[in-house]
């Protein structure tokens, strides 16, 4: 069933239409060699292909400059078998490309005859991974429009039918191969087709789409009653716009409120699926997964949705409910559409609470199953809710219907999705219960990988800061202030250190690093080279001989790159000398005069090994200020990097101002949300020797 028109292509001459894009998507070349293996003829795309132009391929042996040498022999058998017996070969071969890189191609090889008797090979071919894109593509399409039940067709510009699926089989009751090129009148002699072909034929002239069109006839499936169906319509377009016809969608809605109800409910089902697939998480929080399947489940499929994880399994360990056992559960998310009262009575994200066994909410975590109470009573809210007092809330609210289903990963019970209708007057129904199970299922999953990502998070963090100086030591030289912040939610823990060490002499050597790497690795190694820079540093090495220790260290941990800069700063000499691998330069901040990035040899990373280090001598007067940072300061993914460290000068310019200030002020303005990396701070001010008051602050931001 569809609608009908004019001709196609009508006053144009045959073979004039507009071609299709499938060949050029494909990018099907086409080559010819003679009865000796040379190339006589030579396409634009398999210029494109094999990377020769006609001038360097034509008159070449094909074998010599598309094959490696190890496959010359079969390939030189194969073009033999080809031009000996006639028959066809097709496979996929790698072949050399001009440049040397291989690729692997899809070929139709045959032979040809010409009118002088003489014998050419033809090889058809295309890259095989744009081949098997396109046969999964079309297999896709293919099984998904051959196994819907909704009755699809497509018709060509002339309103012709082209294909059929099965489910239109069925409404029209004629057999697919009776419909092509024909049209919905010849097909349909019973249907008033008018409405439809003049929507069809809007739809082929402006592109916009006729959804829910109503019609009602009768199909040879059943000629003596009435059916009434919803059709919609798009208009089909090839890769380069232009119009191929019209894809029909038709829903056979001839039991009017209910037949309705379940078409509304397939698309309402279909859409929820998709948009969970694209909002269900977006990033390893584990709050905000639950928090995304809960907003996805309001209002389409529930006025009020809660998630909520057995507190044992927030805590990582695995837990199972014997038949008396209460379920200690902790809320997550808590979604509401118009229900104050519905979500008052709900856990607040965040609070654990005890669901004594015979808790509806208990079952379904115990028994793993689904629970659903299509009508709720006054003696049911008492096993929904957690107290007397959210019951009476409940009833308030006017929850009517309710739905659990289990959370299940990896074979593992992790806590329920919980969902009750207040507004919405339907119960809940099989179809919802197996929405409910999709979404907890795709969710379930999501929310396994945040909640053991944000373990493993954790324990590197808890390990990252047991290894950072809480308060740098007080010295007579310098005032510091420093900062930690660990990246943002959705990374793990870097290796970012940072240290203050009181030497000899009145002397301080200040070091800022980056371990290569994220999580408990990463913290692990930045712990060894923390505490190897402590032990170098009481030897009272120069800069860059401590730095060629910790290079030979470094390549012998697991996680063998690092960056770091390590300075000694003397009060009395009012200078510092200074030694990088591999980091950002420092930036010093006179009085008087702009902040500037120092002029240091870069040097290489520690662990790479065999380049020398070098230490440079740099004035810091009193009142001078020195400031280290990490990568995840100043680096983005969408800024260049000199903009960013002019942004850091910049900042850094005017008046002196306190030190725990300027660390505020740099990871405020520099720190974004969504940076994938940590950031070590430390910014040191030069004091007169011997002030043994020098204010000293070190603070960790925690994510």
């Amino acid at each position: 069933m569809s609608a009908a028109g004019a001709p196609e292509n009508e006053g144009r001459p045959r073979g004039s239409a507009r071609p299709s894009g499938l060949l050029d998507v494909l990018r099907v070349a086409s080559i010819v060699l003679d009865s000796e293996g040379r190339i006589v003829l030579w396409s634009p795309q398999a210029e494109e292909l094999f990377g020769y132009d006609a001038v360097e391929a034509l008159g070449q042996y094909a074998a010599r400059i598309m094959v490696h040498e190890k496959h010359l022999d079969l390939v030189v058998k194969l073009f033999a078998d080809v031009m000996g017996t006639g028959q066809s070969w097709a496979g996929a071969f790698p072949v050399r490309r001009k440049g040397g890189t291989t690729r692997v191609v899809e070929f139709r090889n045959m032979r040809l005859l010409d009118d002088q008797g003489d014998v050419y090979a033809l090889g058809l071919c295309a890259d095989q991974r744009t081949v098997h894109r396109l046969e999964r593509e079309v297999a896709l399409s293919t099984r998904m429009i051959a196994q819907s039940p909704t009755g699809l067709a497509v018709l060509d510009t002339g309103l012709r039918y082209v294909s059929v699926n099965p489910a239109l089989e069925e409404i029209n009751g004629v057999p697919a191969e009776e419909h092509l090129g024909r049209t919905a009148r010849e097909i349909l002699p019973q249907m008033d087709v008018d409405a439809l072909e003049s929507a069809a034929r809007r739809v082929l002239e402006t592109g916009r789409p006729v959804v829910d069109q109503s019609t009602v006839g009768r199909t040879p499936a059943d000629p003596h009653r009435d059916h009434a169906w919803s059709v919609s319509l798009y208009r089909l377009e090839n890769a380069f716009g232009t119009v191929l016809g019209v894809a029909v969608s038709i829903v056979d809605v001839t039991e009017q409120y209910q037949a309705g109800i379940e078409a509304e409910a397939a698309r309402r089902r279909l859409a929820l699926i998709a948009d969970a697939s694209g909002r269900i998480g977006t990033t390893l929080d584990l709050d905000r997964t639950a928090s995304e399947l809960a907003e996805v489940a309001v209002p389409e499929l529930a006025d009020v949705a809660a998630v909520d994880l057995l507190d044992a399994v927030v805590q990582g360990r695995r837990t199972s409910l014997g038949p008396a056992e209460s379920a200690v559960i902790r809320a997550l998310a808590v979604r509401g559409y118009d229900s104050a009262e519905a979500l008052e009575a709900a856990d607040t994200p965040g609070q654990v609470a005890r669901y004594a066994s015979d808790r509806l909410v208990t079952e379904c975590v115990r028994t793993a199953s689904p629970v659903v109470l299509p009508e709720v009573g006054d003696e049911d809210l008492v096993r929904i809710a957690r107290s007397p007092e959210a019951a009476e809330l409940l009833r308030r609210a006017g929850v009517h219907s309710y739905l659990a289903v289990p959370l299940i990963a990896r074979g593992e019970v992790l806590g329920a999705l919980d969902l009750k209708r207040t507004r919405n007057p339907l119960p809940f129904s099989e179809d919802d219960l197996l929405l409910a199970r999709e979404l907890a299922a795709r969710a379930a999953v999501q929310i396994d990988n945040a909640r053991w990502y944000q373990s493993a998070r954790e324990t590197a963090l808890t390990l990252q800061r047991s290894l950072l100086p809480s308060h740098p030591p007080v010295t007579g030289g310098l005032e510091v202030a420093s900062r930690y912040q660990p990246a943002g939610a959705t990374s793990e823990v870097g290796g970012d250190w940072f240290d203050v060490i009181e030497l000899d002499g009145g002397k301080t050597a200040l070091v800022v690093g980056d371990v290569m790497g994220s999580g408990i690795p990463a913290a692990a190694a930045m712990g060894r080279l923390r505490t190897a820079t402590n032990t170098l540093a009481s030897l009272d090495l120069e800069p860059h001989v401590l730095l060629e220790h910790l290079d030979r260290i470094t390549a012998g941990l697991e996680q063998s790159i690092a960056t770091c800069v390590y300075a000694v700063h003397d009060p009395y000499l009012r200078q510092c000398r200074i030694a990088n691998a591999g980091h950002l330069p420092p930036v010093r901040v006179r009085l008087g005069r702009s902040p500037e990035l120092l002029d240091l040899p870069t040097g290489v990373p520690l662990g790479v090994g065999g380049v020398a280090f070098a230490t440079t001598t740099v004035d810091l007067d009193p009142g001078d200020r020195l400031v280290f940072y990490t990568d995840g300061l100043v680096e983005t993914r969408r800024d260049p990097l000199d903009d960013r460290l002019g942004t850091l000068l910049s900042l850094l310019e005017g008046p002196d101002r306190p030190l725990e200030e300027v660390c505020e002020l740099l990871l405020r303005t520099l720190h974004e949300p969504d940076n994938f990396d940590d950031v070590a701070l430390l910014v040191a001010r030069a004091t007169a020797p011997g002030r043994g008051s020098g204010a000293v602050a070190g603070r960790d931001l925690r994510s």
